[in-house]
């Protein structure tokens, strides 16, 4: 049984939803979740190697041990994808299972379907700079303070969505090992401002 809480870029104000899971919506998130986890499924798709460098900016890791490369590695890929699969809202990308599972995964989805829902898709990327709370050989806990400020919804047409700027959000991830692959499967964004 997992909790899930979702918070997903759009106007107005906060909204909850019941249940085993919660939506939270609000203006400068994309989409976020916080997945407590007493047992979970892993994705059923092959491993595939990370992207090409480039798709995201990403600044330096902070984190100077490089025991935990793969799993920050891991990270920047998920974002990575998620911007490229963002670019033409497809919540059905091959990409997103390669570096995310379990909570995170579906709530890619989720955020994807529900751009796709308001025919809406997103330029630019998010500026990521994870640091290592703690690890250990199969999971990594990261902090991050995510820049979307470069990474905006637009409608079909090329038109913004809306005048809100982006921001800094406070970000908690998890990354753990799943059949030999480092993948985020815990993505929790606080609000605007958190960082």
């Amino acid at each position: 049984m997992a909790m899930v809480v979702w918070r997903w870029k759009l106007m107005g104000g906060e909204h909850a939803m019941t249940g085993r899971c919660t939506l939270l919506t609000g203006a400068g998130v994309i989409f976020a979740v916080s997945l407590l986890v007493t047992s979970c499924s892993e994705s059923s798709s092959d491993p595939k190697p990370l992207p090409p460098q480039g798709t995201i900016e990403a600044a330096k890791s902070r984190s100077p041990d490089s025991e935990y490369a793969e799993a920050l590695d891991s990270y920047r890929a998920m974002w990575r994808d998620l911007a490229t699969a963002s670019r033409t809202s497809d919540p059905d990308s091959p990409l997103l299972d390669d570096h995310a599972s379990d909570g995170a995964l579906e709530l890619l989805k989720f955020g994807l379907k529900r751009a796709r829902e308001e025919k809406v898709v997103s330029k630019g990327a998010p500026r990521v700079e994870p640091e290592v709370v703690s690890g250990d050989s199969h999971k990594v806990v990261l902090v991050d303070c995510v820049d979307d400020r470069k990474w905006l919804e637009y409608k079909r047409n090329g038109d913004l969505k809306d005048d809100v700027p982006g921001g800094h959000y406070k970000t908690d991830a998890t990354v753990r090992v799943l059949k030999g692959v480092w993948k985020v499967s815990d993505l929790y964004m606080h609000e605007v401002g958190s960082c």
